[in-house]
């Protein structure tokens, strides 16, 4: 089976934009900070696609949803999932979203969606209303998560890092969100949310952002004493087991990161190949980042072929290896699927 933990649907009551052609939209200070796609909305072009490419079912998140305060779009996004859920059994799975901040609302529309909608996880950004996933104000979150059996799905921040040197060359989009990811995943382990909530499980999308390639450097100033930052309340945070427990076995990741258009698949094969070598193989789940990175069906048939031609261990991935471990009845939800 193949499995994309990374597809995302937008319900055409908040879907902004030209509804005939791409564009995107900008933020205050003028930059790009959200692609205005009309294949957002279009459920049979993602079946298409999936008839296409091999894909047996994807795992769908919305836009306007990561880093939501209105209960009441939470809402709106989270029936629109469950009823394309409904209406195509076996080959779409909703994500939840939710206010994260307003505990009460949250807790409510978080059962709701375990319980009555069946949501494997839920979806949030890697920063909530311009607070770091650590923050005090987010524990009630993630242990409502974890007490309920979802899984977090951490995507990229929908705006753009206020950093005047990224205002220009869409580097907020290109640069800004990978260094957002990285942050986050740091934050959050350094904190001791994954010590405190042991059976907390959480996916970072676009191998968290290309975190394995900074391993080496991280390591080195998480020595604190070495770098002078060991009196330093704010800068001294060490979890209590050693980095390398929670970057391989407590935290996981998915293949969504390039960005098309790359008909020959070259790119996308090489950022896989690249992210396996650099966190494990048992902690990864295939994505495609559809319809936003990639659109064109033929473009993701070349993406899957070539990343089934890696090795081994990337065809296992792709194949469904470690889906069970985020969605443990994946194969009662396929079964669902009609002939």
């Amino acid at each position: 089976m193949i499995v994309d933990f990374q597809t995302h649907y937008t319900p055409p009551e908040l879907q902004k934009g030209d509804p005939t052609r791409m564009t995107v939209q900008l933020d205050e200070n003028g930059n790009p900070n959200y692609l205005l796609n009309p294949l957002l909305t279009d459920v049979q072009a993602f079946l298409r696609m999936m008839d296409r490419t091999g894909i047996d079912a994807c795992v769908l998140s919305s836009g306007p949803g990561f880093d939501q305060p209105d209960v009441g779009k939470c809402k709106l996004i989270n029936d629109r999932l469950r009823e394309i859920e409904k209406e195509h059994p076996g080959r779409f799975v909703g994500l939840a979203h939710a206010p994260m901040l307003n505990v009460a609302e949250m807790q409510a529309e978080l059962k709701r969606c375990a319980v009555d909608l069946g949501f494997p996880g839920i979806v949030i950004a890697s920063e909530i209303q311009g607070l770091p996933l650590d923050h005090e104000a987010l524990r009630p979150f993630w242990k409502t998560v974890a007490d309920l059996g979802l899984y977090v799905f951490v995507h990229p921040l929908p705006n753009v890092i206020a950093w005047p040197q990224m205002y220009a060359d869409d580097l907020g989009r290109i640069l800004g969100w990978e260094f957002s990811l990285m942050t986050a995943t740091l934050r959050l382990i350094n904190s001791g949310v994954l010590d405190d909530i042991p059976h907390l499980k959480v996916q970072f999308s676009h191998f968290s952002g290309g975190i394995g390639r900074y391993m080496t450097r991280i390591k080195g100033f998480q020595q604190r004493s070495v770098w002078g930052t060991s009196d330093i309340p704010r800068h001294n945070r060490q979890p209590k087991k050693s980095l390398d427990h929670y970057i391989n076995e407590r935290l996981y990741y998915d293949f969504a990161g390039w960005a098309g258009p790359d008909p020959s698949a070259t790119w996308g094969a090489q950022w896989v190949r690249h992210g396996l070598a650099e966190v494990p193989l048992s902690q990864c789940v295939f994505a495609t980042d559809y319809p936003q990175a990639v659109r064109d069906p033929e473009e993701i048939a070349g993406y899957v072929n070539a990343v089934r031609a890696i090795d081994a261990n990337a065809k296992s991935v792709l194949e469904g290896a470690n889906v069970s471990k985020l969605i443990p009845d994946i194969k009662d939800r396929l079964a669902r699927r009609k002939a």
